[in-house]
């Protein structure tokens, strides 16, 4: 029997707000939080743009775990809580075998990292603290979240660059359908503003040095945020038995790779993820209403997937409404997807298409409907998001109304 997938709870902090709602208000308000990054140690970067979260949110988390946590971790731990609280759920010992977790993420705990490498070879010190290896591990994030919540099913991280929370979503829907898991919560998160980190992403002169404007022909690149997205995924059996509200449900999943070049962006690998995700859900490409598109700012990937798009929609590609809500959030990496994850369950629930913030001018090679500055209602039954990575990993996730 094919499990249904459903979600029932949401969390996430970001730049623009420390709760899922808060971000959502200001994503569908188009209100940008990217500006300069104030609280983070930049040493000789100082001046860098970015969209920062300026304040955690209040928590209760026990401080034997905190000092355990690096960022990347501690953020999720902070979505993943406020998800299972929405969803109205909590693990006991006769359930947590059956909830997992996972968790995407870009890099790792780059605050940790930094510090120990600083210490070390600038510092004088002999010795790093105890908790570097555990902080620091990819992993970490999906490991916090377990021990935060209880769960004992399958729990992993996942990596593979600015698609890991899309790529997490689908190992854990494949989880629930596989009868591995009734409960898995899922998403990505990512803490990139660390001076090495930066420097890095400076070298490859796609940062844009004031603020991100996907599909706008005066584009200067991407920018980058911090972040955290999670969702509780429940099986549709489980979560109408216990009487939960449905938000939406994932409808289909689509991967490819382009295996075409380690940083450019082809047309065709993310054409095939939007094929296999349309054919996993049963749609037709004229069933989409909303399009979250990957949207860095960035030239490439604007044009790039801007022709996938017509090539796997057609006619139907000018008819259904597109955003880029990094426009708003900026790009937070690991975490990117997973925020617009939250964007599109929203969009469905409210009939509102988020906009695309930040454009100003017309690129012709960019003249699809992506929403220009004002959101816009519609009726949005299907939504579908678009995650593709440095290294060709494509990740598509579609999302339908219950």
């Amino acid at each position: 029997m094919d499990r249904r997938v459903v979600i029932t709870g949401l969390g996430g902090l970001c730049g623009l707000g420390t709760d899922a709602a808060s971000m959502w208000k200001e994503m569908r308000e188009g209100r940008s939080a990217i500006g300069p990054i104030a609280n983070s140690e930049l040493h000789d970067l100082e001046g860098m743009t970015g969209a920062e979260i300026k304040a955690l949110p209040q928590h209760d988390i026990n401080r034997k775990q905190f000092v355990s946590m690096a960022r990347f971790s501690l953020l999720a731990v902070l979505a993943a809580r406020e998800a299972m609280r929405q969803a109205g759920l909590s693990c006991d010992e006769g359930n947590a075998h059956r909830f997992g977790a996972t968790v995407g993420v870009g890099g790792l705990g780059w605050d940790v990292m930094e510090e120990t490498y600083r210490a070390l070879l600038l510092d004088g010190a002999r010795r790093v603290g105890i908790l570097a290896v555990p902080k620091t591990m990819p992993s970490a994030a999906a490991g916090q979240v377990s021990l935060s919540l209880g769960l004992r099913g399958p729990v992993f991280g996942v990596t593979s660059a600015c698609a890991s929370a899309n790529h997490a979503i689908a190992s854990a829907v494949d989880q629930i359908k596989l009868g591995r898991a009734d409960v898995m919560v899922s998403g990505g998160s990512d803490a990139p503003f660390a001076w090495g980190v930066l420097k890095a992403w400076e070298a490859m002169r796609v940062l844009s040095p004031d603020t991100c404007r996907p599909f706008s022909a005066d584009r200067k690149g991407l920018v980058l945020g911090e972040g955290a997205g999670m969702a509780v995924l429940e099986s549709y059996e489980h979560a109408t038995r216990r009487g939960a509200t449905i938000l939406a449900e994932i409808a289909g999943v689509g991967l490819s790779a382009d295996a075409f070049h380690i940083a450019a962006p082809s047309v065709e690998g993310p054409a095939s993820a939007m094929r296999a995700c349309l054919a996993d859900a049963g749609l037709n490409a004229e069933d989409v209403d909303y399009l979250n598109a990957h949207g860095t700012g960035t030239k490439s990937n604007d044009q790039t997937e801007t022709a996938a798009i017509k090539r796997v929609f057609g006619n139907h590609a000018y008819s259904m409404s597109i955003s880029s809500t990094k426009s708003t959030h900026a790009h937070c990496l690991g975490a990117a997807s997973a925020l617009e994850m939250i964007a599109c369950v929203m969009a469905i629930q409210e009939d509102v298409v988020p906009p695309t913030a930040n454009y100003r001018e017309p690129d012709p090679a960019c003249d699809l409907d992506i929403t220009p500055n004002v959101p816009r209602e519609r009726k949005v039954r299907v939504a579908m998001s678009n995650a593709f990575a440095m290294g060709g990993t494509n990740a598509v996730l579609a999302f339908r109304q219950v």
